[in-house]
């Protein structure tokens, strides 16, 4: 294999990042019911794993629903809540927050945590999570977390959390946010999509009604508590 320049893919063992055994409140999947027709109506969140040399870590994300466009993202060493609460303080840092915006996630302890659902309060952000086993309720984050592993993770071997961080870094906010076509926007980037303002007169399944369920690092930890 190497004479012939053949990488060999390992299969990767499952890391579970949801815990929905919690006691905390649970909001209605408000999401299910929007038709998204502009940027900032609906933030989809989710977390995955990556896996470095010894040890595996935590990736939490914020996407535009409406153009694809990755606003938040952190990268971590725990699962605790601080993992999202960073996420989201950089969508809200670069995005303008008006009045109906919806933030969807999954039923997880790092999205019920009180401080991050007070967060979200704080900016008058109504709260839409997924129900208990319907994955693709979440659609939008589950479609790019899948980009990311299949054409940046899982072609590199990170060293250290540090090298994750940049080439993912790298990945997101130079590749999939600038360059990556969407035929669902009209074979355009996310940016490119936001930019122009025909939109998702494109976007025929949008079009048809189907809603936000139809099928898409900041480096300096802010402490929060669980």
């Amino acid at each position: 294999m190497r004479q012939d320049n053949l990488l060999c893919l390992r299969r990767r063992r499952f890391v579970r990042t949801t815990n929905s055994d919690h006691a905390l409140p649970v909001y209605r999947n408000l999401a299910a019911e929007m038709v998204v027709t502009g940027i900032d109506q609906l933030w989809v969140a989710d977390i995955t794993y990556i896996r470095l040399e010894t040890e595996f870590v935590y990736l939490a994300v914020i996407l535009d629903a409406y153009s694809r466009r990755v606003i938040g993202s952190y990268l971590g060493r725990t699962l605790r809540t601080e993992l999202t609460m960073n996420a989201l303080e950089q969508a809200l840092g670069s995005r303008r927050v008006g009045s109906g915006l919806v933030h969807h996630s999954d039923r997880g302890l790092q999205y019920a945590a009180r401080a991050y659902t007070d967060r979200l309060r704080q900016h008058q952000i109504a709260i839409s999570m997924s129900r208990r086993g319907h994955p693709y309720d979440n659609a939008y984050a589950e479609s790019f977390l899948k980009t990311l592993k299949h054409e940046e993770v899982h072609r590199c071997e990170y060293r250290s959390l540090e090298e994750a961080q940049q080439r993912i870094e790298q990945f997101v906010h130079h590749v999939y946010n600038q360059k990556r076509l969407h035929s669902a926007l009209g074979y355009r980037s996310p940016v490119q999509f936001e930019q122009q303002p025909c939109g998702l007169e494109t976007n025929t399944w949008m079009k048809q009604g189907q809603g936000a369920q139809t099928p898409p690092l900041a480096l300096h930890p802010i402490p929060a508590p669980d």
